[in-house]
Parts: structure tokens; sequence; C-alpha cells
């Protein structure tokens, strides 16, 4: 299969396809912009019609090109980037531009593609979600800024508190516009108001955190079992041992950070009121886990139980789920 390997930037990005031998054929600096995508898939076809594309996770700034390719009908991987860096790392490479990590992306997908199941195709979120996940961004920035803004405040000099105090106010109502935004469009759409009714039935998740985890996760089709969601989240263990030497395990954190942290707090509270994470914690304790690691692992099993509510589209049953456990 012919793969092509694209990095993305904020504002261009560079394709590499290999032609064996280890040469390649390069494109530097198209513009990621409607134009840039078009020159993209001219190139494409004249060169390699039928390749697949290969880019890394990069924030938002893959999204509409990986979009547009798709709807093109090319066949498209978003990588996450700590796969990339490891491949690059384990090749020795010594020089980093965008050219170089577009032919190193482009031979990463090589590499993978040669083994079933290790990636699947990029599935872009659907019109609703995609507004979903822009509104909950929205929602996430503006409450980085009030709290940045409330730092300033217990500082500041006197002189500025009452400029600092009405930024705050006006960021309080912008986010309470927000939020009245996402509840609206969630409750207009019946897939993500069932999804959200669902996922609020767990305790623990309230209907900030579903909105985030329906934004984050989209459609579940595109996972094949919940260890991938767990390894999204870079929640599964990662054991060191080598030799007689027997290290701790502890989480990859190769995944989503965002995730995450927005998993903090719904786990802190449902070790308090969900029967079944409670149960589970105890029984960590127990065994003598210390505090930190039984969080962590109250949030990769808050995500099996998401998995499990969703997938089966019923409402959340402690005993059911207990039975599983």
């Amino acid at each position: 299969m012919q793969v092509i390997g694209i990095d993305v930037a904020k504002a261009t990005f560079d394709i590499a396809l290999p032609l064996g031998q280890g040469k390649y054929r390069t494109r530097g600096k198209l513009g990621n912009t409607a134009a840039g995508w078009e020159q993209l898939l001219a190139w494409r076809q004249a060169h390699a019609p039928e390749a697949a594309v290969g880019m890394e996770a990069t924030g938002i700034y893959h999204e509409a090109l990986a979009e547009r390719l798709v709807a093109a009908g090319v066949t498209v991987y978003v990588v996450n980037p700590a796969q990339i860096k490891a491949y690059g790392q384990s090749e020795l490479l010594r020089t980093k531009t965008d050219r170089t990590d577009a032919k190193l992306i482009a031979r990463f997908l090589q590499s993978r593609l040669q083994e079933p199941d290790r990636l699947h195709p990029y599935v872009p979120p659907t019109p609703v979600e995609r507004t979903l996940r822009a509104l909950v961004r929205r929602r996430d920035e503006l409450k980085q800024m009030r709290q940045m803004e409330l730092n300033r405040l217990e500082s500041t000099h006197a002189a500025l508190a009452a400029s600092i105090g009405q930024v705050v106010a006006t960021l309080e109502q912008q986010i309470t516009q927000i939020e009245k935004a996402i509840n609206e469009h969630i409750d207009n759409d019946p897939d993500l108001r069932g999804r959200r009714d669902l996922l609020t039935t767990i305790p623990g998740i309230s209907g900030t955190t579903s909105a985030f985890l329906l934004a984050c996760l989209g459609e579940l089709n595109q996972y094949s079992d919940v260890g991938q969601i767990v390894a999204h989240a870079g929640l599964n263990p990662a054991r060191r041992q080598s030799g007689t030497h027997e290290g701790k395990v502890r989480i990859s954190r190769v995944g989503n950070a965002t995730l995450r942290a927005k998993l903090y707090m719904p786990a802190l509270v449902g070790k308090r009121h969900n029967p079944v994470l409670a149960a589970f914690a105890r029984r960590l304790a127990e065994r003598g886990k210390p505090p930190k690691l039984i969080l962590c692992a109250l949030m990769r099993k808050l995500l099996h139980i998401v998995w499990g509510v969703l997938k089966s589209a019923t409402p959340f049953d402690p005993r059911k789920a207990i039975a599983r456990a």
C-alpha cells in the first residue's frame, strides 16, 4: 500500500511519499487552508491516487484537513504524536524538520499497516458532534481565563481589583451563556440527548462531564473495545521490569491528558456516591494500595462503566455492574 505522510502545523503542512530505497517525493509548505487541501488532493491524484494518508493528532490543526480528505474518499490515519516520537527515537533520528517529520510519519504508517488491527482509519465527527466539541472547548477556555484572573486578583494591587473583578464577571456571564448553548444543543439532538441522559445515570457523572465525554469520545463505533478508550485516556497500566528490578506499575500517561483531568473529580465523587466505585476503592484499600493509585484505578473503572452504559444503551445499574466486576 502506498502511503503519504503529512506533518501538519497551524498555517502549513508538508507531505512525503516514499518511493523505495530511502527515496521520497516531497512537497513543502502547502497552506493549511481550503486551497492547500485541494493542492494536496491534486498532487496525490498525480503521483499516488490510491495512497492512504497519515498525520499526527496536532491539537485541532489536523482536523479540517483530515475531514476534507475523508470527504474526498481518502483513507486517513490520525496517529498519537507519542507513537511517532517513539518511532523516530527507535531510528536514532538526529534531524527534525517539517519535511523529515513527514517522511517519518510515512515510514511509521508503512510499518504499522503491515500489522493487522494496529491502526484504524479516521472517522470524522458528525456536524452535530463538531459543534458540541467547539462549544465545550470554548467553555473550557473561558473557565481557564476566569481562573487566571482570579489568581491575579489574589496578589494584585488594590487599584486593579475592580478591573479584574469586571473581567471575571464578564467571563462568568460568558460561561453561563456557553453552558446554556451546550445544553440546548444536546437537548435539540435526540441522539446526543439520549446518550447524555444515559451518562448522567452514573453517580459521579454530571451534565458538565457528560457533555465533555460526548464531545471527546464521539461515537463509540470507532473503538472496538473499552481498552482502546482507556489507552486513549492514558490510564492503561505501564509496568517496568528489568532483570531483578521490579518497578512500580503506573499509568502510561500516553493519551489525552485533558480527558484524564476531567475524570478526576467524577472519580472522587463516585468514590463516595457510586456503590460500584466505592466497593472497588475499599477492595483496593484493603490490599494496601496507595490513595493515588486507587484514584487512577477509579478513573479507569469509571471509563469501563461509561463504555458499558453507552454500548448497552441502558441506564446505570449498580447490581449489574457489581456482578461484572
